[in-house]
């Protein structure tokens, strides 16, 4: 027998860290550091949520939304980035913020995150391909059939199911398709900003700092409701960066698959953000610039972008733009996919999910979690289904921010306490402070997500969150185990 064959294998420094927080190499760790940014570059894509969202800042304040909102927002984003960046890098799982939450505050603490993490997760897609169907449609002003919502689902499905069947052939085909949409985003965000302020009548800087009180208008379906509060609009205008800088803890959910986790993943969430909130700033004012009448533009409502496209660059460029926007957009969901159904992946892991022995399967042939693939997609229809985009997309948003305000919370108790054992990327005596503007910020966005017109987003945050407790006291609190009892140890330096 080759002597070669009987030797043990040798763990790589990756799985050794998997390891010691309990968990085998099961996924397939193909990912590079820049697959790892581009996964969540490609879906925070502000070719999607900046561009589809653009009334919602541009309709509060006008000017002085993208201006002044979209980078104080960021550089909150950026703030949560910093402590996520933190904790991804002490404990690099696919569970990402259920399993951090898990470490730093208790089970239950973790319990609750994954639920939160994992429903605002499965949102994602179906608010990107609901919003993506609706950017085709009215950007190329394509006819409305009698039944529209009936081709609107058909049309959703085919592009919902080609992404989980992408997801299923590999991580290795997902990364090159999220590599290339990262390169996409970036240059036709270029060339976006490029067209619109070549063709710009003239720059009147002075729109990025100037506020006019676009409520109510238009008036048969405004984009929000009529105030005379200039201060709580301009807040309302946060949800623009907002409903777009999100979705960067894919990068956590990847760690399992990225080499080097400890160190890439950190970097992918930072700069991910960083580069979406610079490149996003731009491209929004440059879009600001090229208007040719505000108050024309704002009488637009929903769509405000496509009346700019249409009123400011030639129509052979806009087309062109257009396609290389809808097609950023296509593979934002797709990545979107990929997320959700490794975070699904690992909750079911630890026992967290109904069918979880299913859930958690692993394919012997591409090595991701083929079931949970095909489980998010589903989910995601039904909810596309069941619920309006703008519903969507708000308790999304919503659910997402409870899910990373609860295990930076954790962070900041256990901080120097339980927590003493730091990955090689970490802020130092900085992480706490940073940790309560993060916590501070978070609650902030949430309170502002529930307002109208998005109010129907209070039942249903607040209906999910008294099922989840009920469900927590009365059976889950004793028969759900949590993460490895070696991962509590091992974050308690033990």
């Amino acid at each position: 027998m080759n002597q070669d064959t009987q030797r043990p294998k040798v763990l790589t420094e990756d799985e050794q860290t998997l390891l010691k927080l309990g968990y085998t190499q099961e996924l397939a760790r193909r990912m590079s550091g820049f697959s790892n940014y581009a996964i969540s570059l490609s879906i925070i894509c502000i070719l999607a949520g900046g561009i589809t969202s653009f009334q919602v800042g541009f309709c509060s304040v006008g000017g002085a939304s993208i201006g002044l909102g979209w980078p104080l927002v960021c550089l909150f984003s950026l703030v949560v980035a910093l402590t996520m960046g933190q904790v991804a890098s002490a404990f690099p799982t696919a569970g990402g913020l259920y399993h951090w939450a898990s470490i730093l505050g208790g089970k239950g603490w973790g319990w609750l995150t994954a639920w939160f993490n994992l429903v605002g997760l499965i949102t994602v897609p179906a608010a990107i391909n609901a919003g993506a169907y609706d950017f085709v449609v009215g950007a190329f002003n394509l006819p409305v059939p009698a039944n529209p919502q009936s081709l609107k689902m058909a049309i959703v499905l085919v592009i919902t199911l080609s992404q989980a069947l992408f997801n299923n052939i590999g991580i290795r085909f997902t990364t090159r398709l999220t590599d290339f949409s990262g390169y996409l985003i970036l240059v036709f965000t270029v060339l976006l900003t490029a067209a619109l302020l070549f063709y710009a009548p003239h720059w009147d800087f002075g729109r990025l700092l100037h506020f006019t009180n676009y409520s109510g208008i238009p008036a048969d379906n405004p984009v929000f409701p009529r105030t005379g509060n200039m201060v709580w609009l301009f807040a309302l205008g946060f949800l623009l960066p907002a409903y777009t800088i999100t979705g960067f803890d894919a990068s956590a959910h990847t760690s399992e698959e990225t080499i080097g986790a400890a160190i890439n993943v950190p970097r992918g969430i930072v700069r991910s953000v960083l580069v979406s909130a610079v490149f996003g700033w731009i491209m929004l004012c440059a879009i600001l610039l090229a208007i040719p009448n505000m108050d024309e533009a704002a009488s637009k409502g929903g769509d405000v972008f496509y009346w700019i496209m249409k009123v400011a660059l030639p129509k052979p460029v806009a087309v062109f733009l257009l396609i290389g926007i809808a097609a950023a957009q296509y593979l934002c969901g797709l990545a979107t996919v990929t997320s959700a159904s490794r975070m699904m992946f690992a909750f079911a892991r630890d026992g967290g999910l109904p069918c979880s022995r299913l859930l958690r399967r692993v394919s012997p042939i591409s090595r991701t979690p083929s079931m949970a693939i095909w489980a998010v997609a589903t989910v995601a229809l039904l909810l596309m289904a069941l619920v309006s985009y703008t519903t969507i997309a708000a308790v999304g948003t919503v659910f997402l921010y409870i899910s990373y305000v609860l295990p930076t919370a954790a962070g900041f108790f256990a901080h120097g306490r339980t927590w003493t054992q730091m990955g090689p990327w970490h802020l130092g005596a900085w992480y706490r402070p940073l940790a309560i503007v993060a916590t501070l910020g978070c609650a902030g966005l949430i309170v502002i997500g529930m307002q109208p017109p998005n109010q129907q987003a209070v039942w249903i945050v607040g209906g999910v969150v008294a099922g989840l407790a009920t469900i927590w006291l009365l059976l889950e609190r004793k028969r759900f185990q949590g993460p490895p009892q070696i991962a509590t140890t091992h974050a308690r330096g033990a």
